[in-house]
C-alpha cells in the first residue's frame, strides 16, 4: 500500500497552486501567467464550453448514426495546443488539462445512448435532473475508482495505453509553429468536408431538387448509406480493422438466408437482430483470452519485483496528492450512487451494490485491456452485468438497464482517466490537478449527457422509435443507433426469453475464443514472426490471415451490429487510409516520429467525424426551430 500512498486527490485550495514555473515562457505579456487562477479560469473554458461539447456532439451522433464512437481526445489535444501556443513549452500541461476536461464532456454525452435506451424500452418518463444527478454521481466515483487503480496500471505496470501515448506525443510535437499550423488545416479540411458531406446525405430531397435529379437516382444514394462519419471512423483505424468489418458483415449477410430457415429470423427481418448476439458473444469469447493473458502477465510482473519506477516530479508546483482524500472522494461518490440509484429508479440496495462492486472490477480489468489493446469493453461490461442481475433474479428490463448503467458508465469514465493519465504521466502534469479538471468536465457532461439525448430525439424523432422490432424495410437508413439496439436487445432477452438466443450468444462465445486463440498463438511463434517481416510475400500473407481468415472478433464483430453497407463504407474508409500511408512517400526526418493519430489520414478522418456531426446538428436545430 506504501507505493500506492504517494498519488490521490487532494483539496488544497486553488490558491496554493497559483505559483508561476521557474522562467516565465509565455510569449505573449498579456496571457494569464501560468498557475494564476485566470490561467485555469482560461482553460476550463475552453474544454468545457468549446472542446468538450465540439467532441461530445460528435459522439452523441456516432452513437445515433452508427453505434459507436471516437474518444476526442486527439482532437482536443491538438485544438488545446492552439489555446496555450502562447505558452511555450511549458503550454504542454495546459493543452493536457484542456484536453482531459473536453474528454470527460465528450466522454459523459456519448452515453446518451442509455437515454435512448430508455425511450425505447418505454420507461415512465423521470425528471431530467434525477437522470443528470444520477450520471454525475456515477461519473464522480468512476473517476475516483479509475485514479485508485492508475498507481498500478501507469507507473507500476507501464502499460502502453497507445491514444494516452499518441496524445502526449502530440502535446509535445505542437510546440513545432509549423506542424501545428498543418495539422490544424487539415483538421480543419476533414471538418469543411464533413459539414458538406452531412447537410448533403441528410437533405437529399432538397438536393435532387436543387439540381435537378431524378427522385430514383437520389434514393440510390440514400441507400447506399454513406455517412462521412463513418468513412472518417474508418480512415482513423486503417484496414487492419476496417476490412474485419467488411468480412464480419459479409459473413453475416450471407447466413442470413440459414437463419431465416432455422426460425432465428423471420422474413424482411434485418439480419443485425440475430447477428449482433452471435456477434456479442464473438466479443466477450475475445475477451476471456485477453483477460487470461492480463492476469498471467499481472502475476508475473508482481512476482518479480523489478526495478523502481520513475514517476515525474510533478508535486514542485501543484497540489499534493493523498490516498486518503481519494478514498473519501470515491466513499462519498459510492454512497451518493447508491442512494440515487434507490431513490430515483427504485432500485434495491443489494443489486446496487452489487453494480458498484462489478464497477471496482471492470475498471481494473477494462483498463488493463485498454492499456494493452486502446480497446475499453464497455459493451461487454454492460451485457455482463445484465446476465448477471438477470441470474440473480432480477427480471425486469427497466430496473436491469439502470443497473447496468453504474457499470456501463463507470467503465467507459474510469478508462477515460486512466488513459487521460497515462499522457499526464509521461508530460509530468500534476495528478491532483488532472483529477479536478476531470471532475468539472464530467459535472458540465453529466448535465449535457441528458440535453443532447433530448435534442437529437426531439430534431430528429425517428431516434425514440424501437428498432429492434422494425422490419428491414422500416428500418432507418441514417440512424442504425447499433449501440442502443444492442442495449435493448439484451434487456429484452431477460424477459422473453427465447433459447436460440441463448445458442446465439454461446456461439458466438465460441467462436470469439477459438479465433482470438488461434491469432495468439499463430502470432506468437517465432517462425511466423520472421516470416511476417522477410518481406512482401510475408506481409502480404500476415494481412490476409490478420484481416481475413482469422480476423480480430473485436473488429469482424462490428459487422454485426450494423447494416452491411455502413460496414463497407467503414472499411473502405480503412483501406483507404492505408493504402494512401503504404504509397505516400517517406516523411522527412523531422516528421518521422509522427504518431499515427497525427498522419493526414487520421486527422482528416477526425475532421469528417466532427463537420459530419456538426451538420447533423445544424440541421436538428433549424428542424427543431421549425417545430417551435
Amino acid at each position: 500500500m506504501r507505493a500506492i500512498a504517494n498519488f490521490g486527490f487532494s483539496w488544497a485550495p486553488m490558491t496554493s497552486i497559483a505559483i508561476a514555473p521557474a522562467g516565465d515562457t509565455r510569449r505573449w505579456a498579456w496571457l494569464p501567467p501560468v498557475g494564476s487562477w485566470g490561467y485555469y479560469t482560461l482553460l476550463a473554458c475552453v474544454g468545457m464550453f468549446i472542446l468538450g461539447p465540439l467532441g461530445g456532439i460528435t459522439a452523441a451522433f456516432m452513437n445515433f448514426s452508427i453505434g459507436f464512437f471516437v474518444g476526442g481526445q486527439v482532437l482536443a489535444g491538438i485544438l488545446g495546443s492552439v489555446v496555450t501556443y502562447g505558452y511555450g513549452a511549458e503550454g504542454r500541461h495546459g493543452a493536457n488539462y484542456i484536453q482531459t476536461t473536453a474528454a470527460s464532456v465528450a466522454g459523459m454525452m456519448a452515453m446518451s445512448a442509455l437515454i435512448q435506451a430508455m425511450v425505447w424500452m418505454g420507461m415512465p418518463a423521470v425528471p431530467n435532473w434525477q437522470l443528470m444527478g444520477y450520471l454525475m454521481c456515477i461519473a464522480m466515483m468512476a473517476a475516483g475508482i479509475g485514479m485508485l487503480y492508475t498507481p498500478i496500471l501507469v507507473e507500476r505496470m507501464q502499460l502502453t495505453f497507445p491514444s494516452g501515448l499518441a496524445v502526449a506525443n502530440i502535446l509535445r510535437a505542437l510546440t513545432d509553429p509549423e506542424l501545428l499550423r498543418r495539422s490544424v488545416s487539415r483538421l480543419f479540411g476533414g471538418m469543411g468536408l464533413g459539414v458538406l458531406g452531412g447537410l448533403f446525405m441528410n437533405k437529399l430531397d432538397v438536393v435532387g431538387r436543387v439540381l435537378g435529379i431524378a427522385p430514383e437516382k437520389m434514393e440510390l444514394i440514400a441507400k447506399s448509406e454513406f455517412g462521412c462519419s463513418t468513412f472518417g471512423a474508418g480512415l482513423i483505424v486503417g484496414a487492419r480493422v476496417g476490412v474485419p468489418a467488411i468480412v464480419g458483415a459479409g459473413a453475416f449477410w450471407a447466413l442470413t438466408p440459414y437463419f431465416i430457415s432455422i426460425g432465428w429470423l423471420k422474413e424482411n427481418e434485418p439480419t443485425r437482430k440475430i447477428a449482433f448476439l452471435i456477434a456479442l458473444g464473438m466479443v466477450l469469447g475475445a475477451a476471456i483470452i485477453d483477460l487470461a493473458l492480463i492476469f498471467w502477465r499481472i502475476a508475473k510482473q508482481l512476482a518479480q519485483p523489478g526495478e523502481r519506477v520513475q514517476v515525474p516530479d510533478e508535486q514542485r508546483t501543484g497540489p499534493k496528492a493523498s490516498i486518503p482524500r481519494l478514498l473519501a472522494w470515491v466513499g462519498f461518490w459510492t454512497v451518493a450512487t447508491v442512494v440515487a440509484g434507490m431513490q430515483f429508479f427504485h432500485l434495491s440496495f443489494g443489486y446496487m451494490v452489487f453494480a458498484v462492486l462489478l464497477v471496482f472490477l471492470f475498471a481494473l480489468v477494462n483498463g488493463i485491456s485498454l492499456g494493452l489493446t486502446d480497446w475499453n469493453p464497455i459493451s461487454s461490461a454492460f451485457v455482463v452485468t445484465v446476465l448477471l442481475m438477470a441470474t440473480l433474479g432480477l427480471h425486469d428490463p427497466i430496473l436491469a438497464l439502470m443497473g447496468a448503467t453504474v457499470v456501463f458508465v463507470s467503465c467507459s469514465v474510469a478508462g477515460d482517466m486512466q488513459q487521460d493519465r497515462s499522457t499526464g504521466w509521461r508530460l509530468g502534469s500534476n495528478r491532483a490537478l488532472q483529477f479536478r479538471f476531470q471532475a468539472i468536465g464530467l459535472v458540465l457532461g453529466a448535465v449535457m449527457t441528458v440535453a443532447i439525448a433530448e435534442f437529437f430525439m426531439a430534431a430528429h424523432p425517428i431516434l425514440r422509435l424501437d428498432q429492434t422490432v422494425m422490419s428491414a424495410s422500416e428500418a432507418p437508413s441514417q440512424w442504425t443507433s447499433a449501440m442502443t439496439y444492442k442495449f435493448v436487445g439484451a434487456l429484452r432477452s431477460i424477459t422473453d426469453p427465447k433459447p436460440y438466443q441463448t445458442q446465439a450468444i454461446l456461439i458466438g462465445i465460441a467462436l470469439g475464443i477459438l479465433t482470438e486463440f488461434l491469432r495468439k498463438f499463430i502470432r506468437s511463434r517465432k517462425a511466423y514472426q520472421q516470416f511476417a517481416a522477410s518481406g512482401k510475400p510475408g506481409f502480404a500473407v500476415d494481412f490476409v490471415v490478420d484481416t481475413m481468415l482469422l480476423p480480430s472478433p473485436y473488429a469482424s464483430s462490428f459487422g454485426g451490429f450494423v447494416n452491411w453497407p455502413t460496414a463497407v463504407w467503414f472499411g473502405t474508409g480503412g483501406i483507404v487510409a492505408s493504402l494512401i500511408q503504404a504509397l505516400t512517400p517517406k516523411p522527412k526526418a523531422s516528421e518521422a516520429a509522427l504518431p499515427d493519430d497525427m498522419k493526414p489520414t487520421s486527422l482528416v478522418g477526425g475532421g469528417l467525424i466532427a463537420g459530419d456531426a456538426l451538420a447533423a446538428l445544424g440541421i436538428g436545430i433549424v428542424g427543431l426551430l421549425a417545430v417551435l
